[in-house]
């Protein structure tokens, strides 16, 4: 030990003038050597420092980035109240925010909210707000802008098409930070309602009814949501071109990583292509299967998920008598070929169903213990199947082919019907496909497009129609109440195959005010065994909501959306630029 201490005293660092004589006293050869090992040491060093620096460290979200998105439409109401195109949803989503907010996998978490308790009742709902939550002009939000919202949102006046959302729920302030909502009957999806947007009542307290659709605040809007306006771009004709956004630093749920937000707006989908293709946007959403197939096989990076939407062909049976028959409605739903429409007119971009519940909406665990949903064994096409149905039935075909029958001494009855429909493209070849699968079976069918307004003024509301081709969608379970109990047989309601089932109806009453979402799965289970029992309509298909979004959009999920302007619901958590941090530093 002394030896080492006498030699750290006596020992000094070289001077440059000895280093420089000992350097020019190597040979060439060495030194070669001693270059090529001092490289190989650092370069082993830096290789070594950048594994201890990737092990200790992880990639983060950082700020930065732009995103400019194309959408069909110009808002007019970027007003939760209001709002009505696909337009306007998309923008006040990005702009407002809600005392919930629904994630990518359907789950509710609170947003303005900061928690909320249910009474054992399912009646009172009791929401507490954040502290430090504000609007984008830096106000507060407060119960008093929640209940502002909630009662303007009733308002017979104001005609708000959420309006029967909130109808029979008391809106109550029991603080500055403390909301109650008071229903008249429990109601198992009424949790999905409080996302609804919150207005800021010092902006529109003063205004009458009249004035609220012509006010600038529609379009030049403060919410509190994670995009604020920063300034907008009109078209010669003062029709909004493009809105540039920025992120609001103070949104309840955290300042959002993208930058720079313009959303820019087309009269239709070539347009909306066109400038796609053109590098004008990088990013569209609810495009047709077909331009998705294109796109996709042009390079683009193409997104999809299902949408809670049902098309089929939902069959009038006070219209049709053939209907009133259900050997017919089974021999149809084998004879058309579901899988067909889904490949060529969807282009892949839908799953056909057979039942009123669509994909991924209603999900349970099967005997085996998978998670499956109620749609995926859709029953493949058999013809030949079909035929026997009908045959077995007592239907023969006459001189004409058709599939004809004799009851009793009532006129001979023949399998012909007619098809209403609208005039899309999508709907026309849906129902060209239908008619020539059951020409094969021995089933006339007569198309009748209509224009989406006549055909419901003139068709559907007075229920003029012996099958009708059309989607429904469902926002949340509850709804299946609206589509198929029978008090909704009749305009306004929306029972539109005008089915009738005392065991249904009970099974849906109770369904609607169960709060545990296990046994309110297994009642809607039974409510579509019901219905497939009964074949008051042919499921057909559910479509997929498709989005063209650039490869470097990260944190972007559409697991679960039941609208187009749900895919912004958590924008706030995409990203397009990282940083690495400290792990110790990542929570």
């Amino acid at each position: 030990m002394r030896k080492f201490y006498s030699f750290i005293r006596e020992f000094k660092i070289p001077k440059k003038a000895e280093l420089n004589e000992v350097f020019h006293s190597f040979s060439k050869k060495e030194v070669f050597v001693l270059i090529t090992f001092t490289v190989v040491f650092a370069v082993t060093i830096l290789i070594m420092l950048q594994r201890i620096n990737n092990h200790f460290t992880i990639e983060v979200p950082a700020s930065g980035g732009s995103l400019t998105e194309g959408v069909i439409g110009t808002p007019r109401f970027i007003n939760p109240l209001l709002a009505i195109s696909e337009a306007d949803k998309d923008m006040t989503t990005l702009v407002y925010s809600g005392l919930m907010r629904k994630m990518p996998n359907g789950e509710l978490i609170p947003d303005l909210a900061k928690s909320y308790e249910i009474s054992s009742n399912g009646l009172i709902y009791t929401f507490h707000l954040k502290d430090k939550i504000y609007f984008q002009d830096n106000t507060p939000v407060t119960a008093d802008d929640v209940v502002f919202t909630i009662t303007k949102a009733k308002d017979t006046g104001l005609k708000s098409p959420r309006a029967a959302n909130w109808t029979g729920v008391n809106a109550e302030k029991i603080d500055a930070n403390t909301v109650r909502l008071t229903l008249k009957q429990p109601y198992a999806s009424f949790l999905d309602y409080t996302t609804i947007g919150i207005l800021p009542e010092h902006l529109w307290q003063n205004l009458s009814d009249e004035e609220w659709s012509f006010s600038n605040l529609n379009t030049k809007s403060i919410g509190s949501g994670p995009y604020k306006i920063n300034s907008i771009s009109n078209k010669s004709t003062g029709i909004p071109d493009y809105y540039k956004l920025i992120p609001f630093n103070k949104f309840a749920l955290g300042k959002p990583y993208i930058n720079n937000l313009e959303i820019k707006f087309y009269a239709n989908e070539k347009d909306l292509l066109i400038g796609l293709e053109n590098g004008e946007v990088e990013s569209v959403g609810g495009i047709d299967g077909e331009q998705a197939e294109k796109l996709s096989g042009s390079g683009y990076n193409v997104e999809s998920v299902p949408l809670p939407r049902i098309f089929g062909l939902f069959l009038n049976a006070n219209q049709a008598q053939i209907f009133s028959d259900p050997a017919v409605a089974k021999a149809m739903n084998l004879a058309i070929d579901k899988n067909k429409i889904v490949k060529e007119i969807l282009h892949r971009y839908g799953t056909s169903i057979d039942s009123p519940i669509p994909p991924n909406m209603l999900i349970y665990t099967d005997m085996s213990g998978n998670n499956s949903t109620i749609s995926d064994n859709t029953q493949s096409s058999d013809p030949q199947a079909a035929k026997n149905i009908l045959t077995k039935d007592g239907w023969i075909p006459d001189a004409s082919g058709i599939m004809s029958k004799k009851v009793g001494k009532k006129p001979v009855m023949q399998l012909t019907f007619s098809i209403s429909t609208g005039d899309t493209q999508e709907l026309k070849q849906t129902a060209q496909y239908i008619k020539d699968d059951l020409a094969k079976i021995g089933i006339q069918v007569d198309i009748k497009p209509y224009e989406v307004g006549s055909l419901n003024q003139s068709v559907i509301r007075p229920r003029k129609y012996d099958a009708l081709l059309f989607g429904q969608i469902i926002s949340h379970d509850s709804d299946l109440y609206a589509f198929w109990h029978s008090s909704q047989r009749n305009d306004p309601g929306l029972n539109v195959s005008m089915y009738t089932s005392s065991k249904a109806d009970k099974i849906l009453e109770s369904a609607i005010t169960t709060q545990d979402e296990n046994d309110r799965s297994e009642k809607y289970l039974a409510f579509a065994d019901e219905i497939k029992k009964d074949m008051p309509a042919i499921f057909i298909y559910s479509p997929k909501f498709v989005y063209v979004v650039p490869n470097d959009i990260y944190g972007l999920k559409l697991n679960h959306i039941t609208t187009n302007a749900d895919r912004f619901n958590t924008i706030y958590s995409w990203y397009i630029q990282t940083d690495k941090i400290w792990k110790i530093f990542s929570k």
